[in-house]
């Protein structure tokens, strides 16, 4: 669906963004003003505060561009998606139809990591597991330059956009292309901490769990674990342990009441159960486990 919002003449960047927003309202599209104010932002290249005083009229090519966004805003397309690009901690990440799109939640994963690292004096051998746009492992040899950082993905178009996004945002990541922990054999017994966040939606609830922005638009392979929503926790229990040193930590983003049951998995394989973290929304996104031989 095609619109205008030039019916009649050029507007304000403050009037074009009232009118978007408006529409999205209109169609049930979810944070219609922050959709609206984040895609003219991104276009103009200011700040969403410094819309309402840009009282500049939009070039015909800017105005063009933006109806066609808002247009695919409209189809429920996330504000990620039509950009390109989203942005994660201090990081600017490209994406690709082989990425999830980096959410806050996993803000909680990464924050639960470093804190294990710093335990560690800051220096260790990261492992990040299905690394997508490399959101986790950036952030982390970013934010701990002093880490050895590994990370793996089975999508060659998902290694491609990370390897470009830690070249953009200057850290350095050892990057492979791995099944979980195959092909890995050179990490063998050195790991220190293990992070991941694997697909966890069963795709039996898919349609009631997730709104559209999600379920139409992330990578299945990424997202979804099959029938049995713990199906890459047991792999990655039952497969890491060769690459784990002795007392290596592991952090795990988890899905909406999940914790319990990874956890338990995860006692059972032989890791020690150590805490569970909360995200933004304090909802519980990460548990910590120790593997101890």
């Amino acid at each position: 669906m095609k619109i205008n919002l030039r019916p009649e003449g050029p507007k304000s960047a403050r009037q074009v963004v009232r009118d978007a927003a408006e529409k999205l309202e209109q169609a049930g599209v979810p944070e219609p003003t922050a959709s609206a104010e984040v895609l003219l932002s991104e276009l103009l290249g200011v700040g969403r505060c410094e819309i309402a005083l840009y009282e500049e009229p939009l070039t015909e090519e800017q105005a063009t561009l933006y109806e066609d966004w808002i247009s695919r805003r409209l189809k429920r397309e996330p504000v990620q998606r039509i950009l390109g690009y989203a942005y994660f901690r201090n990081l600017r990440l490209d994406l690709n139809s082989a990425t999830l799109i980096p959410r806050p939640d996993t803000e909680s994963v990464v924050d639960l990591a470093l804190e294990r690292i710093d335990l560690r004096g800051g220096s260790c051998r990261v492992l990040d597991i299905g690394t997508g746009s490399g959101a986790i492992a950036i952030s982390i040899a970013q934010e701990r330059p002093a880490c050895e950082v590994h990370a793996t993905d089975v999508s060659d178009d998902a290694l491609e956009i990370a390897r470009k996004n830690a070249k953009r945002n200057g850290a350095t990541v050892h990057f492979h292309r791995a099944d979980v922990a195959s092909g890995l054999q050179s990490l063998g017994g050195t790991v220190d901490l293990l992070v991941s966040n694997p697909p966890y939606v069963d795709e039996l609830s898919a349609e009631r769990r997730l709104a559209p922005e999600v379920r139409e638009w992330d990578p299945p392979a990424a997202l979804y674990s099959g029938a049995d929503e713990y199906a890459f926790f047991r792999r990655i229990f039952a497969e890491t342990p060769p690459l784990l040193a002795d007392g290596a930590d592991v952090v795990l983003e988890i899905g909406d009441n999940q914790a319990e049951g990874v956890l338990d998995l995860g006692k059972r394989a032989g890791f020690v159960p150590l805490d569970t973290r909360a995200d933004l929304a304090g909802t519980p996104r990460a548990v910590l486990l120790r593997r101890e031989r």
